[in-house]
Order: structure tokens, then sequence, then C-alpha cells
């Protein structure tokens, strides 16, 4: 490639975020090339929540299996086969890459298997050779695991990404972390059959989360056998045979098979060439940007993980789709992100949008919390112990619902229409005035009529 072949959109990086604003910006005419040094459809499609989402259910079948029993079903001893789930989820995320490539190339977009970096703020170089001329340059590397600070033994420490890739179950397993990916994981892994043991070095894992959901998840965690040690980290993994010694800061020791750390993500921006365009980073590493998803240099751009703002796929489509609108559809576009409904895919399953108790207590002066805590219709005759949680957040003097968290089966599916109406400042009225659907876990949400009055920091001021 020579710098002839001049372009008006260069994407770096073939992730969701990436791979939307290509789409749409050939579909404008925009002529478009995309590199990918590693697979095309990125972290979320080849190693984050399509792959992740897959194992989530195989490990929820231990317990449908061990709950038919209630409802008269005689099953045999069932059986799990590590390997096969593994090669069946390959090869779903082999069609699926094929689909994102279809996707890219079906507009017009060429696709450039190699790595690309900045060489100035119009020219990009290519790991493959060559140099490529565009008007407009988008930086959507996404983000990559953090490890931590280097300690002894890091070298037997496995990632989200090798997790996926297992040869084996491991018997037992320890991992450091209590954010998404270590609750979803220890999930995963603690279903399908494994000794779990989550370290974190906080009181109590999911810190961002409302407190009523963090205690909640942890003991309904416990109750499936996932073992918590908090206010601790992992200072060193030494290896014993086949299985690994893992020291905790207070000298204790844990005897394990596998060590994984999943103690976050970070932009992933390392050795892109930032600096010889002048593109400035925020604090947290990421790319700076500002609402049109603009860098420092007036001709880059980035989305998505990469950047200062929210590390969501759905939030990284969003970004890509209005960067294209902007640039090469001529309708300028802002991306909205306050209110992004989420899910954790734990066990059980989380799904907020909005504030927290402790958030809405600081910014308003009277907080209504209506709050409930049942067992499942589906748990009477299983004689599982298990119990949801729902819960909202109401600004006590307009009525208006601030945040809903809810834990429990589907909660993802249901956080996603609740988002509609939080993201439309839906009233408690409004949640009232809407007839239950009945017998359903929901319900819940339009049922509750007693609240716990909150008085916040504003109402002292």
């Amino acid at each position: 490639m020579t710098a002839a072949a001049d372009v008006d959109l260069f994407v770096i990086g073939a992730g969701s975020g990436g791979v939307r604003a290509a789409r749409i910006a050939a579909g404008y005419g925009a002529r478009v090339m995309v590199a990918e040094e590693y697979r095309v459809g990125g972290t979320c499609v080849i190693r984050g929540c399509v792959p992740k989402k897959l194992l989530v259910y195989a490990s929820r079948f231990h317990h449908e299996f061990e709950d038919a029993a209630g409802f008269g079903w005689t099953v045999p001893e069932a059986k799990f086969d590590w390997a096969k789930l593994i090669a069946n989820k390959d090869r779903e995320i082999d069609r699926l890459e094929a689909a994102y490539v279809a996707n890219l190339t079906k507009p017009g977009a060429q696709i450039v298997r190699t790595r690309a970096t900045i060489k100035d703020a119009n020219t990009i170089a290519l790991a493959s050779g060559g140099t490529v001329n565009a008007k407009h340059i988008l930086i959507a590397t996404g983000g990559w695991p953090f490890a931590g600070e280097n300690i002894p033994g890091i070298e037997h420490v496995i990632s989200s990404n090798e997790a996926f890739h297992l040869p084996e179950l491991p018997r037992r397993i320890v991992i450091q972390g209590g954010g998404y990916v270590a609750v979803e994981f220890a999930g995963i892994f603690a279903g399908l059959g494994s000794e779990v043991t989550i370290v974190y070095r906080g009181e109590n894992v999911l810190r961002d989360f409302d407190d009523d959901v963090r205690m909640h998840v942890r003991a309904e965690m416990e109750k499936r056998g996932v073992k918590f040690v908090c206010g601790h980290t992992v200072t060193a993994v030494e290896a014993a045979g086949g299985s690994y010694g893992v020291k905790l800061g207070d000298g204790s020791l844990i005897d394990t098979d596998k060590v994984m750390f999943a103690t976050g993500r970070k932009p992933n921006v390392k050795g892109l060439g930032l600096e010889n365009a002048g593109v400035k980073l925020a604090a947290n590493g990421g790319i700076a940007v500002d609402e049109f998803s603009r860098t420092s240099v007036s001709n880059i751009y980035a989305v998505g993980d990469v950047t200062n703002r929210i590390a969501l796929t759905p939030v990284a489509i969003r970004e890509g789709h209005a960067f294209a609108d902007t640039v090469f559809g001529n309708k300028p576009t802002k991306v909205d992100h306050a209110n992004v409904p989420t899910a954790v895919y734990s066990e059980p399953e989380i799904g907020v949008i909005g504030m927290t108790e402790t958030q809405a207590c600081r910014d308003f002066r009277r907080v209504d919390i209506y709050k409930a805590t049942f067992r499942p219709m589906k748990a009477t005759l299983s004689g599982r112990d298990t119990r949801v949680l729902m819960k909202l957040v109401v600004d006590g003097e307009t009525d208006r619902v601030l945040g809903c968290h809810i834990v429990g089966e589907s909660a993802g599916e249901m956080i996603q229409l609740i988002g509609i109406a939080v993201k439309m400042k839906a009233t408690k009225a409004d949640f009232d005035a809407t007839m239950a659907v009945h017998p359903t876990m929901a319900e819940e949400l339009v049922t509750m009529r007693t609240p716990t009055a909150r008085y916040g920091l504003a109402a002292a001021e």
C-alpha cells in the first residue's frame, strides 16, 4: 500500500465501534479502510461479551438439571465436556467474525489484516509495509486486560483472554478482582464444577454498584459455593508441580490449579503512535475526546473503550455510528452518556440503570427507596435457596425514578425495557399506573408501594 491509495477514513481496530463507524461511513459514500491485527469483531465478539455469554449459558444448566426434579423430571446423571463447549463456542465466533467481515465489505470498506500505527496526523504506517494517507483517522482499538503490579510468578497468571481457550476445566481456580469480569467468570467456573475463590482488595465486590446489590449478589454466590476473600491481594504465585500456591498479603496461601487476574481493563493505546500526531490522553490513560468523539487533533477521532468514556460495547457502537453521521452524513450527532443500562452476567444476573442509593442521597434532598426481596416462583417447586432483589431509587420531591436495580434471573432483559422508562424520566406514579403482568418477577417493579425515605446531603444545605 502506498500513499497513492488515499482514503477518506482510516479506522484502526475492527471491534464493535470501529466496524459500525466504518460501515456507516462507507454507506455514505466514503472511501474506508479498516486495519485489524488480530480478528475482526474485537473484544466483544472474539474474547468478551459473546463467548462469555455462551459460557454463562453453559454454566447455568447445572442448576437447571437439579431444579428439574421438583417439576417432575427425572434427569440422568449429567456429564459436562469442556472441550466440546469450547469447540462449539469457537465455531460460533468464526461465524460471527465472517458476518462482521461481510458487514464491512458489502458497503465497500476495505480490510487490511495488519497492525496500523499513526505516523502523523494524516499518515498511517502498516506493519505489513507501506503507508496510507487518510483525510480522517478513527481510533477504535478498545481495551486490554490490566494485570496490575508485577508480582513474583505473574507469568503463571491468565486473564479473561486466555480463559476462553483453556485446554481443560480447572478443578480449582483463584480469581483476583471484583468487577464485571471477575464475578462473571466466578459464576461460569462454579457452575461448570470448579472450586472458585475470589480475592478482592476492597470490602466487597462490584464497587460502583448499589450496596444492596453488592451484598445480595455476594450472598447468593456464596450459596452457590463461591468463596470470597476480601481485603486482600495476591502478592505472589508459586508453581508447585501441576498446581499453584497463591500467596496473599497477610502471608496466607491458597492452593489452586489456575490463577486468573480480572483486575480491570485499560485503554489500548500502547504503541499506536499517538504522540506523532499530538493526540492527548485523559487522566484514565484513554484518549481524550469531545462530545463528537474528536481528539485534540481536528481530523483524528476515537470511540469505545480506548477513550475516557464508558467502556461498554453498546456505547462504542452508538459512538461509532454518531461519528459517521457527524463526519460523513452531515448530521452532527452527540451521544448521551447519561443513564446507560448495563447487565452483569453473574449468577444470579444483575441489571441496573441510573443512580445508586448513595449517589442519589448525595445529589437530592429527599430520596424514596422502594425495595423488595422475595423467593421467585420457580424456586417454590425446585426447592432452591435463592432470592430476587428489586429496588427503585426515586426523587422524593419530584417522584422521578432515578435508578433501578435488579438481581435475579433475566435481570439484563428486564433492565433494557425499564431503561426506556428511566431515560424518559418516568415517575413512580407512572410505574404505579402500569398494570402488572402476573405472575412474573418484574411485576414487583410496578406494585411496590411503601417507600423508605432517605434524606440526602442536599437537605442539609
